[in-house]
């Protein structure tokens, strides 16, 4: 349903450096990039930062999160460790979920900008 996502991000070389090493475990990296943004995904861009004065505010309350696919369990684990080096906090470490549905392996993080983040997967 889907094109892309956008984000705004106050420090866009921070953001970079934790979105490069949280997704790359995902199989998604910077396709395209430049002075203001950055676009992530695995053949085109899906997940847009962009440098932006005011960047929505965090709000754990909203309901407002991002959830990306992964492979495997070990991809999710991976996720979870990279995001945590990278200045994320914690928000969920991996595991099953089983009140989300029969095989639902996710971890959960938060960005340095403040926005939640999830990783999923159904394989085994």
């Amino acid at each position: 349903m889907l094109s892309h996502v956008s984000i705004g991000v106050k420090d866009l070389a921070k953001a970079r450096g934790f979105y490069d090493a949280a997704l790359k475990p995902l199989g998604y990296k910077c396709l395209v990039e430049g002075g203001e943004y950055a676009g992530y995904g695995a053949n085109t861009p899906e997940l847009w930062l962009l440098a932006a004065t005011q960047p929505v505010a965090p709000n754990q309350a909203s309901g407002l999160h991002f959830c990306f696919d992964a492979a495997n369990r070990s991809a999710v684990d991976s996720f979870h460790a990279a995001a945590l080096k990278t200045g994320g906090r914690d928000n969920g470490k991996p595991g099953l979920r089983a009140d989300y549905g029969d095989n639902y392996y996710a971890a959960f993080v938060v960005d340095p900008d403040g926005y939640r983040l999830e990783a999923y997967t159904r394989a085994k």
